[in-house]
């Protein structure tokens, strides 16, 4: 499976909270990075994909499937 089959949701943040983007993946709660951008936001948060799914792993924890195909929210 393809980080890439994952939603992510990209909203950017208020200036009390930084500033910038954060990028969200619906299917792996908690799991969620931010950036300057919205490029960088996603960027961040495919990292944290690949931590989520290893730490899930390393706890023998199911790692959900993607819901549905990427679709841009």
């Amino acid at each position: 499976m393809d980080n890439l089959d994952y939603r992510i949701v990209v909203q950017p943040l208020s200036e009390e909270d930084g500033g910038g983007f954060i990028a969200t993946v619906p299917d792996l709660p908690g799991c969620m990075s931010d950036g300057e951008t919205q490029a960088e936001a996603v960027q961040n948060v495919l990292d944290a994909i690949r931590v989520w799914q290893d730490r899930a792993r390393a706890m023998d924890r199911p790692v959900p499937r993607p819901a549905r195909q990427s679709q841009y929210a």
